[in-house]
């Protein structure tokens, strides 16, 4: 066959079939007669084959026509559950849905509110994927990227989903043996514990204060890929930390840890980063305001 019928062909097709007239065919649609017959004649030329019997009066199935009115009326009820399908899809979050984010934030916040997830929705598949690296959503498949600061990419989407910051802080017994700084500038002096996340240049530090935006450019010891060991560095008394408020406030709490230089604070929102807008898939919607309403509670 040379020519593939179109749909709207053979449901106008399967219409006179039902009115057995081009006229009340013509009427419902709201064409004239002669495109119903010159449609009707296109569909006899793409599949070589005579339709209908045309009389003055009215017009009929012939066998050919019988056989092609049952195969169209099956495959437009199946574009028809198809488009239904479709729909529900966009209401019914279902299926596999591939989520990547940092191995601190990803553990002790994001996997919880995941796990609550998973349990309100039970249709959906979630896969969660720590990766302390830069991440290609569209090339490693995933559906989204849960990232604490700042997005940069412009062809990706950024949803916020909560607010934070990152605060400084050290152990007791570091500021007990080195002072605490005073200043911005005498982080110069001090031991920093750096974390190399993501993309981020981990030894300049962007502080909003009483100056607004600064930034100084800090060196240590000691420094990792890993926020949780760079935590853990702090409360041995390695030095000062640049951390978010929700991964410290425990240990500031407890006092095992003590804010320095309390009037700068680095803006740090967590966001779920996505390549396409949220109305095109009922899973990443779904998740997106689910996070949204368990993490802005917590953190």
């Amino acid at each position: 066959m040379k020519n593939t019928p179109l749909l709207e062909d053979l449901r106008l097709f399967c219409l006179v079939a039902q009115k057995a007239s081009f006229a009340a065919t013509a009427l419902e649609l709201g064409i004239s007669k002669a495109v119903v017959s010159k449609r009707i004649g296109l569909l006899e030329m793409a599949l070589q084959a005579k339709l209908l019997h045309r009389t003055t009066r009215r017009v009929s199935v012939t066998d050919h026509g019988e056989i092609v009115r049952q195969w169209a009326q099956r495959i437009l009820d199946d574009v028809e559950q198809m488009s239904e399908a479709v729909a529900q899809s966009k209401l019914q979050p279902q299926g596999m849905l591939r989520i990547c984010s940092s191995s601190g934030f990803g553990r002790n916040r994001l996997g919880p509110a995941l796990s609550q997830l998973a349990r309100q929705y039970p249709e959906l598949k979630v896969e969660l994927e720590l990766l302390d690296r830069p991440v290609d959503l569209l090339g490693e498949g995933f559906d989204l990227d849960i990232r604490v600061g700042v997005v940069h990419e412009p062809n990706l989407i950024a949803h916020r989903i909560a607010s934070n910051i990152r605060v400084l802080c050290a152990a007791p017994a570091y500021l007990a043996q080195h002072g605490v700084p005073a200043t911005l500038d005498e982080l110069r002096q001090h031991q920093c514990i750096v974390i190399r996340e993501r993309d981020q240049d981990g030894r300049r530090w962007k502080l909003l204060g009483p100056q607004g935006m600064e930034t100084i450019k800090v060196d240590g010891q000691l420094s990792a890929n890993n926020g949780e060991l760079v935590h853990q560095w702090a409360l041995d008394g390695h030095g000062i930390i640049l951390r978010s408020a929700w991964d410290v406030e425990h240990s500031l709490v407890q006092g095992r840890l003590i804010r320095v230089l309390p009037d700068y604070r680095q803006e740090a929102d967590v966001w779920a980063v996505t390549t396409s807008r949220l109305s095109n898939s009922a899973k990443v919607r779904v998740c997106v305001q689910f996070l949204q309403q368990s993490l802005q509670a917590k953190t």
